[in-house]
């Protein structure tokens, strides 16, 4: 599979929302530690069905559903050594949906921080980073995934511990996207850290972007992440809708309809994001409203 339209191209290219909430919305059981890896075992033909509503909406790339089957978020539910089964299984759903919908798509393939998305104080040290996330990527290889996603990263030693896996297994296949704090200057890491002491290393990544973050503060990471990078590397941006209780569990809200997120997006375009698409509480609604965006911006 192509990762074209190369970054050169005018034309943006469209992700696809979330999994993990979509799974919620449509009574698939979500809850930790399992949460989205839950569907694979119990609710395997909604997962597709999402993957191809997203298709169906427009999006030009999907995620397969691995944001959590790496050996340490399933070792919590006794099911670590059930790793590679899983992500290939999850690869597979995506492929066949993509397949049917929009043989030309992208799937993408998920690596998650090992811990909480929100807590990089949990994360593990960076030796240890590197060698759970090599496995984590090994397996999206092994599966066939066109493109290697490390997302929601939200502290400097397991970002670098995952970029340099990615560089090792999937050279010039590979994006990496932050979280960073929605107030106070651009580029801050949750953990505190400023991306700028990492940028330099990522020259070679399809993309930079943020991801899981408000969408009002995307903006301004994009246009940071724009002026930091070298032009051929893309920019991507992927907002949130809704917070993440005490638990860890996603709380969704209509705070931000698909039509004001298509705005936003159109924003974050206009800042030089040339990949953009949806996090937590977005749907497949949310991608139709960009894709209709996008025609009327042409």
């Amino acid at each position: 599979m192509s990762l074209k339209p190369p970054a050169s191209s005018p034309k943006p290219l469209l992700l696809d929302g979330a999994t993990g909430t979509e799974l919620g919305r449509r009574g698939v059981d979500i809850s930790l530690p399992l949460w989205s890896a839950r569907a694979l075992l119990e609710a395997p033909d909604v997962l597709h069905a999402i993957h191809h509503d997203f298709l169906a909406a427009g999006a030009d790339a999907i995620t397969a559903n691995t944001f959590r089957t790496h050996r340490r978020s399933l070792a919590k539910a006794g099911m670590g050594h059930r790793a590679a089964e899983l992500t290939r299984l999850a690869v597979e759903i995506a492929k066949a949906a993509r397949d049917e919908q929009k043989p030309d798509a992208i799937v993408l393939g998920s690596v998650a921080p090992l811990e909480d998305c929100y807590q990089p104080a949990l994360a593990p040290d960076e030796p240890t980073c590197r060698a759970e996330h090599a496995e984590m990527i090994g397996n999206l290889v092994d599966a066939g995934v066109d493109v290697i996603l490390i997302e929601t990263m939200n502290n400097l030693p397991e970002a670098r511990a995952a970029a340099r896996e990615a560089q090792r297994l999937a050279p010039s296949k590979w994006i990496i996207s932050f979280c960073t704090k929605s107030l106070g200057p651009a580029g801050i890491l949750l953990s505190g850290e400023p991306i700028a002491d990492l940028l330099g290393g990522l020259h070679d990544a399809y993309a930079v972007g943020v991801n899981c973050v408000a969408a009002p503060s995307v903006e301004a990471q994009v246009r940071l992440l724009r002026e930091s990078m070298p032009d051929h590397v893309r920019i991507l941006a992927y907002a949130n809708i809704g917070y993440a209780d005490e638990a860890g569990n996603w709380m969704v809200t209509d705070a931000v309809d698909p039509a004001q997120y298509a705005k936003y997006a159109q924003r974050w375009i206009d800042a030089g994001a040339t990949i953009v698409g949806g996090c937590c509480g977005t749907t497949p609604g949310t991608i139709q409203a960009i894709a209709d965006q996008l025609i009327r911006a042409r």
